[in-house]
């Protein structure tokens, strides 16, 4: 039965860092439950405290990941105008599926920049901030993710 939660887990792992990929899918809760199930196995790899300092590290990131795009928009020299429109880019998207959640905050960001009386060049700097940000929230989910994995592993041997 142990081998069963090890190999659940692995799975449920690997589609996080999947779903780090695919902005559809929730990574790096997914991953979190891989690591919650090992508990399942006897006797327990990981600690209570171990596993709501995980939690704590995943609500983070899931913060972080909408908030970072908002933060690239204004360090590109986006007002906030782009930072709303890059929220509302997303928002309105995410239905869109995977292309929309990483489309939607770049043409949003262009498009509440060129509201607010920009020029095209800065709106389009502005969405390429936006873009960037999203790009370094995947990349921090996808790290949370690969250290659960590692975890893991580790709980095995």
């Amino acid at each position: 039965m142990e081998w069963l939660w090890i190999i659940l887990g692995f799975v449920l792992i690997v589609l996080g860092i999947l779903g780090s990929l695919l902005p559809v899918l929730p990574g790096p809760p997914i991953a979190w439950f891989g690591l919650l199930l090992q508990n399942l196995r006897d006797p327990n790899p990981f600690s209570t405290q171990f596993l709501v300092i995980w939690a704590g590290i995943v609500i983070v990131t899931i913060i972080l990941d909408y908030v970072i795009p908002i933060y690239g928009t204004k360090k590109f020299g986006g007002t906030k105008y782009g930072a709303w429109g890059c929220t509302l880019g997303f928002l309105l998207a995410f239905w869109m599926g995977p292309w929309g959640v990483i489309i939607g905050p770049f043409i949003g960001a262009f498009v509440g920049e060129m509201i607010g009386g920009q020029d095209s060049n800065r709106s389009l700097k502005a969405a390429f901030g936006s873009f960037i940000g999203f790009l370094v929230g995947s990349f921090l989910k996808i790290v949370v993710c690969f250290m659960m994995l590692w975890y893991l592993i580790k709980s095995i041997w």
